[in-house]
């Protein structure tokens, strides 16, 4: 892999603050560091002492020149050049879905102990039934079944709503797309999307939650409603964090996969209270 190869990122800080403390936040598959922009201001206006980097990983939003492989590993290797170029110590990162995987995947090969890894609503281990099944694989392979070009945005949300999805999950995924000379076209690389989805689900990273050396502390916290992380996976994570005291895990019982858009509030609030205890 080119070590010229940076992901994009945009730093946020409380006006005039000088954080000595940094977190990475990483978005979901086919989001953006974008998605998380209002959660990560609020962060930093409450707790000045940090910063936060918003990514854009790899073939998403404006890093879309990664050279392959694409994996969750390659996504983690992304972040520790990021470190690099950033010029300060990345102390914690928070990921939700495909991001809280790499989260689990930075901290596994970080060269440095992190002290905190938040992982919102992913699957620590692997799940390869879950390949064809998954509602995010039949919105890949309609993605994929997209036609090249599009007259208009609101061409691209009727056919995603024909698909079943609702208006508002179709608004989101058109921010993947671009105005083109002939109308317009998805910006990032589908079979690139594909291989870091399929990485996700044959990834397995449960070493990671139930060692200590990996990170002094990690947190999960899940939607009550998902279905991303089923009950015998849930039983594990409760189980570790029953014996393991740098493991612990949170359920929003009124949220779903999208923890930030279904219970903003009650996700702010858990994030907000644990990092504060870092303080």
């Amino acid at each position: 892999m080119s070590s010229d190869f940076v992901v994009h990122h945009d730093r946020v800080t409380a006006p005039g603050a000088d954080p000595n403390k940094w977190m990475l936040i990483l978005h979901g598959i086919l989001g953006s560091g974008s998605n998380w922009r209002s959660f990560g201001r609020r962060l930093a206006q409450d707790l000045p002492s940090w910063g936060f980097v918003l990514v854009d990983l790899r073939a998403h939003g404006q890093s879309t020149h990664a050279p392959p492989p694409h994996s969750v590993q390659s996504a983690a290797d992304d972040l520790i050049r990021l470190e690099g170029r950033l010029g300060v110590r990345v102390n914690a990162v928070l990921g939700h879905s495909f991001g809280g995987k790499v989260a689990l995947a930075l901290a596994d090969q970080n060269p440095t102990r992190l002290e905190q890894v938040w992982v919102l609503d992913s699957q620590p281990g692997s799940k390869l039934e879950e390949l064809n099944s998954a509602r995010t694989a039949a919105v890949v392979r309609m993605l994929e079944q997209m036609p090249g070009v599009l007259p208009s945005r609101e061409r691209f949300v009727e056919i995603v709503e024909e698909q079943g999805h609702d208006r508002m999950f179709a608004a989101w995924l058109a921010m993947n797309l671009r105005r083109a000379d002939d109308g317009y076209r998805l910006r990032v690389d589908m079979s690139a999307i594909r291989a870091l989805f399929e990485s996700y689900y044959r990834t397995d990273l449960w070493h990671v939650v139930e060692t200590h050396t990996k990170a002094q502390d990690m947190r999960f916290v899940i939607g009550g409603r998902s279905e991303v992380i089923g009950p015998e996976d849930r039983a594990r994570l409760q189980a570790i964090a029953a014996r393991e005291p740098h493991v612990s895990l949170h359920i929003l019982e009124n949220a779903g996969h999208w923890l930030h858009v279904d219970d903003p509030e009650g996700l702010y609030s858990v994030v907000r209270r644990g990092i504060a205890s870092e303080i």
